[in-house]
């Protein structure tokens, strides 16, 4: 491979409804797409998953435009590249900036995948024809619009329903699902919202037998979450804390998780991705996929990484229709039954939309 232009273009997706976590609601997304085009005119797509503030880590959307155009990109432009392995290697010198790093490393992935005449699930190493799926729910305005919610998605046929929680919004809400749906898999999403203090609240969510709870202190602890999973019957499953395979490694060790959230973006591309699976894999800690309210560029990418072997828990990648009036692929990515067909054509196995494209672009740039 050997990139000859790079387009960035700055996208705004109004949300079908607003999506409330912890830390802010969101009804319009600003994203980054990156096609990425090489010199025999193969072209590739990448996803920024990074929020338009430094709500979920560090990184924006300004950010990302900046590191890609003045580093990565640079770094990358007329560079031979046998494998989108090199990738990571290319940019190791570069500290964090894990969702701009990979939003070029996906698109450099989606081009291997076409010219080696695969599917990037094929490419990647999985094999799975269909994938299983949850659904993530924000803060409502009360228990009985989320209850509404959770029944409508239950009869739709998810595997897994994610709610998410914060002081105040927790204990009594996961008592009356559980009440409610006693047969259904729950977990609680917390992205960071309690502390050490909050110890015998959590241990009271424990009665519920929820899957997991997911990053309930800081998003850069590994440390603490130990300490709270000696306390919980609850397993902890890390998210926020989780940036390479170092950390897992670390945070394993520690007994700090018990399971892994793998998002694509926080870690800096599927290459570190797999080797996180591998490692998880190798140790029996389970992983799911992570969603990041992505358009169907980026969703196509969670479905393809979803086919390793280690991805046993339903993931967020719910259905397009989920959060979009019209997504950017065609078709569409489905979820039938909560289930999603894996796939099988060359690169992310989805026909870029790009009038829909063009139609969200606010903002691009193309680098040669």
């Amino acid at each position: 491979m050997n990139i000859s232009e790079i387009t960035i273009r700055h996208v705004q997706m109004e949300m079908k409804s607003p999506f409330t976590t912890s830390f802010g609601t969101f009804k319009m997304r600003d994203f980054l797409l990156l096609e990425a085009k090489d010199q025999d005119g193969t072209i590739g797509w990448g996803e920024s998953v990074a929020f338009h503030s430094p709500w979920y880590n560090e990184e924006t959307l300004k950010t990302n435009w900046h590191m890609l155009e003045d580093y990565l990109i640079p770094l990358i432009l007329h560079k031979d590249i046998e494998h989108p392995d090199e990738v990571s290697e290319i940019f190791s010198h570069i500290r964090k900036n894990n969702m701009a790093k990979s939003t070029i490393e996906g698109a450099i992935w989606d081009i291997y995948a076409q010219k080696t005449n695969q599917s990037l699930a094929n490419a990647l190493g999985g094999d799975k024809e269909k994938i299983e799926v949850g659904i993530s729910i924000g803060i409502q305005n009360s228990i009985e619009e989320l209850v509404d919610l959770v029944d409508g998605y239950v009869k739709e046929g998810y595997k897994r329903i994610k709610v998410k929680i914060k002081p105040g919004w927790d204990v009594e809400v996961m008592r009356t699902l559980r009440e409610t749906f006693p047969d259904v898999q729950i977990m609680a999403d917390a992205n960071s919202a309690y502390t050490l203090d909050d110890i015998d609240l959590l241990k009271q969510l424990d009665a519920f037998d929820l899957m997991m709870i997911e990053q309930p202190l800081a998003s850069d602890d590994i440390v603490d979450h130990a300490t709270l999973q000696q306390h919980l019957q609850t397993p902890i499953c890390l998210d926020e804390s989780i940036h390479s395979l170092e950390d897992t490694r670390k945070a394993v060790e520690l007994g700090s998780t018990k399971i892994i959230n793998i998002k694509i973006g926080r870690v800096g591309g599927l290459t570190e991705a797999k080797k996180i699976h591998d490692y998880c894999m190798e140790k029996e800690i389970p992983v799911w996929c992570g969603g990041m309210l992505e358009s169907g560029i980026g969703r196509a990418h969670n479905v393809a990484l979803t086919t390793l072997a280690n991805f046993t828990l339903p993931g967020d990648t719910a259905g397009s229709s989920r959060y979009w009036e019209k997504d950017v692929i065609k078709p569409e990515v489905v979820s039938e039954n909560g289930y999603i067909h894996v796939p099988k054509t060359a690169g992310i196995g989805y026909e870029i939309d790009r009038e829909a494209i063009d139609s969200y672009t606010v903002d691009k740039k193309s680098y040669v």
